[in-house]
């Protein structure tokens, strides 16, 4: 089958490699964009010899490009059925586009596939792995970009001595992140510049994290209306501070392991799989980490906004604000959750104003009010027959009286 291209998936993002003209036409059938994948940083996997002359034949003769996987391209490429290659956590398929066919289709039995080889296979997925984390870099930047909090203030404005080492690290990171640029690997002298960074990095995260767990247990400490409002006003500047330092450091710690595959890659390529797998592990852990402090502070902003809003009538001003600081803090969380690639539910607390309180208030008040006005009519009326009851009974008392005095007056005047 003629327009054969090969499909690798590794569950972040797919790379589709082949004729440069074959991958176009696959891309734009399917509405794909993509960025170069980088397949020439491959031929440092086999040294030299024979292997490595087919080796490097085989790459120049083949474009290679990459993409980030989103829900919508995932479920695109899902058709192709995508079978587990003996690399580990890596996907792959073959795919064809006859002539007369508009479609492209699985090639159930594969000739002669580029990325038989394993060792090419393990390549392409380290490089693919970078991709991903680069994509998440540069969207940590845009991210950094638009709320417009300076690292670099916040950790100056903090006295403890890991935050000073931090800007140190983050410097010496973009300067090994230029000269990879310029070079196209990680040699052992630049990467001997970085042995410190991974725990600076890991140093200060943890630092931004308990700041935000303080916060949260200083909310749950506040039972005040006032307190809460004041708190949480607080908590609206410095979260956002916090996640930005949080979002720089996971940048800097994907930057870390973009290197570490590049030196890898380069030094001892047969470790390569293992070291991917890895860093893929830390990662996750990084992020659990992450999620569990971020999300029990927006648990305690909302249990705040709920014991706002239940108390709105007697605090009609501080009450909405607690609600609305509640709001912007859980809007910047799941913000900075996105941008990491946490999945995270967002659920406003909506303020409950004055004057809807109060018209509940009111019309309870109306409803009960209409009910003792009922009753207190009713109540009247039973109060007013027995009234007349007892009138009656009296006038009737009296008219006999009054017949009786009558009747002996007059039985007197007839004896005398």
């Amino acid at each position: 089958m003629d327009n054969e291209i090969q499909l690798i998936s590794d569950g972040d993002g797919l790379a589709v490699i082949g004729n440069a003209t074959d991958v176009e036409r696959f891309l734009v059938s399917e509405g794909l964009s993509s960025k170069d994948l980088g397949l020439q940083r491959l031929k440092s996997v086999f040294g030299t010899g024979a292997a490595a002359a087919q080796a490097g034949s085989d790459i120049a003769a083949n474009s290679g490009r990459w993409m980030k996987l989103t829900k919508e391209s995932a479920q695109r490429v899902k058709k192709f059925g995508l079978m587990d290659s003996k690399t580990p956590g890596v996907s792959h398929a073959m795919v064809g586009k006859p002539g007369s066919i508009k479609s492209w289709l699985q090639i159930e039995n594969p000739v002669g596939s580029f990325l038989a080889n394993p060792a090419l296979l393990a390549g392409a997925a380290g490089i693919m792995a970078q991709l991903a984390m680069q994509q998440t870099m540069d969207e940590i930047t845009d991210y950094l970009a638009t709320i417009d909090e300076k690292v670099d203030d916040v950790l100056r404005a903090q006295k403890d001595a890991v935050s000073a080492r931090m800007i140190g690290v983050d410097l010496v990171i973009e300067e090994t992140m230029t000269i990879r640029e310029q070079v196209g690997r990680v040699s052992e002298v630049t990467w001997s510049k970085m042995q410190a960074a991974p725990t600076t990095i890991a140093e200060t995260q943890a630092y931004a994290l308990r700041q935000l767990d303080a916060l949260a247990e200083k909310m749950e400490r506040k039972t005040k209306i006032g307190d809460l409002a004041t708190t949480a006003k607080e908590a609206e500047s410095t979260v956002r501070e916090w996640l930005a330092v949080l979002a720089r450091c996971f940048q800097l710690q994907d930057a870390v392991a973009v290197l570490e595959l590049d030196r890898v890659l380069d030094a001892s390529p047969e470790e390569l799989d293992g070291h991917r797998l890895g860093l893929r592990a830390a990662r996750q852990h990084r992020l659990e980490l992450i999620s569990r402090s971020t999300e029990r502070l927006v648990a305690r902003m909302n249990a705040a906004a709920d014991s706002a809003n239940a108390k709105v009538l007697l605090n009609p001003i501080k009450s909405p604000a607690v609600v609305q600081s509640s709001n912007h803090v859980a809007t910047a969380v799941h913000d900075f959750h996105g941008r990491l690639g946490i999945e995270s539910g967002r659920q406003s607390s909506e303020a409950r104003r004055w004057a809807d309180a109060a018209a509940e208030t009111r019309d309870m008040a109306l409803e009960t009010g209409a009910k003792g006005v009922g009753a207190a009519i009713s109540l009247g009326n039973e109060t007013l027959d027995r009234a007349s009851s007892v009138t009656g009974k009296l006038s009737s008392g009296i008219a006999e009286r009054a017949r009786r005095l009558l009747g002996d007056e007059k039985e007197r005047d007839e004896q005398g």
